[in-house]
């Protein structure tokens, strides 16, 4: 893993998301795997980033606070915000992670 040496502060909550983000000056397509206050996972296509990049991301319509790229290994990402995620919306992410989930699986047993 290749990272750039910054320590988590705050639990993360898995998610499993398909946002839109900017690198630089492109606009990507990844997975955010997981999100806290401070940062988040995000999985895309191998070398789809590098470290220091920064990166910006909407998540179902809702900015993430800019954020730089400080960890990659393999498909995978880490990016530390350089501001903070309100915990509300992180709660909110993670609500309705769940209840597509359990969606889904009432569609399927149903």
């Amino acid at each position: 893993m290749t990272e750039l040496g910054r320590k988590r502060e705050t639990e993360r909550k898995p998610l499993d998301v398909l946002v839109e983000g900017r690198l630089r000056s492109r606009t990507v397509c990844v997975e955010l795997v997981d999100v806290s206050e401070g940062g988040c996972k995000l999985k895309g296509k191998l070398g789809f980033t590098s470290l220091g990049e920064t990166v910006t991301l909407k998540v179902d319509g809702i900015r993430a606070p800019l954020g730089t790229v400080v960890w990659t290994e393999g498909q995978y990402a880490g990016v530390a915000f350089d501001g903070k995620m309100h915990p509300a919306v992180i709660d909110h992410l993670y609500k309705q992670q769940l209840e597509k989930r359990a969606g889904s699986a009432q569609r399927r047993a149903g």
